[in-house]
């Protein structure tokens, strides 16, 4: 089949054509703006993703410092520790911010430490606990994978509503061949019979 031949059949839905229904226009153009929608609005969608997730920790980055603070009590080695296999458990710290505001809360510390020993924490802008900031390699993969993910999400919804829409006028054509069909099978009856 020469490349000509091949493009015609492919866009059929578009020709003249005397048994072309007005449910094959439409759908042939349905099927069309899915597949754009898909791969220009998926790439699109997953790069301002990515974009606005890398400006958000670089954001971070920026807001968020470490800090010392010292514990305020033991921690044992016995105590309740925060995951199924961590290292960490939940203990009170105190720690003076750059304005010189002393402020106290609970944050992950190692356990078997003592009440005194000086710990590091992540405090933002406002001088309350903050989590470390991922660092530029992780900030770019995690990106990434929210970008990849918008994009599929997009993709999927897009696809789902082209398959809805297309099985709608799937049921269109199917009542409009039992309308024809109730029409002419009359007169093929008397033929054969």
């Amino acid at each position: 089949m020469d490349g000509t031949r091949c493009a015609k059949v492919r866009l059929w839905r578009w020709r003249a054509n005397p048994l072309r229904r007005r449910e094959d226009i439409v759908e042939g153009w349905v099927v069309l703006a899915v597949w754009l929608l898909m791969l220009v609005g998926g790439t699109v969608l997953g790069l301002v993703t990515a974009r606005n997730a890398v400006d958000g920790f670089d954001a971070q980055r920026a807001d968020r410092h470490p800090t010392r603070a010292v514990l305020q009590a033991d921690v044992p080695e016995s105590a309740k520790s925060v995951g199924a296999a961590s290292d960490h458990a939940m203990g009170k710290v105190r720690w003076t911010t750059d304005d010189g505001t002393t402020h106290t809360d609970e944050t992950l510390v190692d356990r078997g430490l003592k009440a005194g020993t000086e710990v590091v924490v992540w405090v933002d802008g406002r001088g309350e606990l903050a989590t470390e900031p991922p660092d530029r390699t992780e900030a770019a993969v995690e990106a990434a994978v929210l970008g990849t993910g918008a994009a599929l999400f997009l993709a999927g919804a897009v696809y789902g509503t082209g398959k809805v829409v297309r099985q709608h006028l799937e049921h269109r054509r199917v009542a409009r061949w039992g309308q024809e069909w109730e029409l002419v099978e009359p007169e093929w009856r008397r033929k054969t019979g």
